[in-house]
């Protein structure tokens, strides 16, 4: 076993701590999704090491703040089609959502750019070595992304003010399409700040197993 492989009873506990966040939050994964989103996670803790992709060290801490976070936020895109996810990072909520829609919504895409080449090399790992052929990866600005079929809808976490995520992204969505938000504590300023000719339909709160610490979805679509 390498170093940077997980020993087997901090192992066990992510696998446990898996299945009662997943329980807890009411989604189905099978066995196979349960060991891809372990193995994710096992990727994300060996190249952050070198990477830098995301702040937080420790793989149980990861498991709460990125994992089970992503997931909570999953049932909101049980109708999407083809999904964006800006900023994507180190895959949060892009390769969660993927690795569920795998199974739960084999029809989807899901789509994941970000600016910086070691995050997105990451990504690409990522998709061939847990195989998910419903993954696109785009090293790019987001405002300057052409693609041929526009998406329903476009996400992002953490990463910018809600106006800005709006200007710089609204030329790929769809017209009745709509923009998901996951952010942490309600941005009622930025709500406030949003562009003119779109709008707030929702403010959801969300409940992450093991994590105290508010969390809200944000869907914004046009007037």
């Amino acid at each position: 076993m390498s170093s940077t492989q997980t020993a087997p009873a901090a192992k066990q506990a992510l696998e446990a701590s898996l299945r009662q966040g997943v329980s807890a939050l009411g989604i189905t994964l099978d066995q196979e999704q349960q060991q891809q989103l372990l193995a994710y996670l096992d990727l994300l803790a060996k190249w952050n090491k070198v990477y830098n992709l995301t702040s937080i060290r420790e793989p149980a801490q990861m498991m709460t703040h990125h994992l089970l976070d992503s997931l909570a936020a999953v049932p909101a895109f049980s109708e999407a089609k083809n999904v964006l996810d800006v900023g994507a990072g180190g895959g949060l909520p892009g390769m969660i959502l993927a690795i569920w829609a795998g199974k739960a919504r084999p029809q989807m895409r899901v789509s994941m750019i970000d600016t910086v080449h070691k995050k997105t090399a990451f990504l690409t790992q990522v998709k061939a070595e847990l195989g998910l052929g419903n993954v696109s990866v785009h090293t790019a600005r987001v405002e300057q992304l052409q693609v041929a079929q526009k998406f329903d809808v476009i996400t992002s976490r953490a990463f910018a003010e809600l106006a800005d995520f709006i200007n710089w992204s609204a030329h790929l969505l769809t017209d009745d399409g709509q923009f998901i938000a996951l952010k942490g504590v309600r941005p009622d300023q930025e709500i406030a700040r949003l562009p003119a000719g779109w709008e707030v339909t929702e403010t959801r709160s969300l409940a992450v197993p093991g994590l105290d610490a508010e969390r809200h979805l944000i869907f914004i679509k046009r007037k």
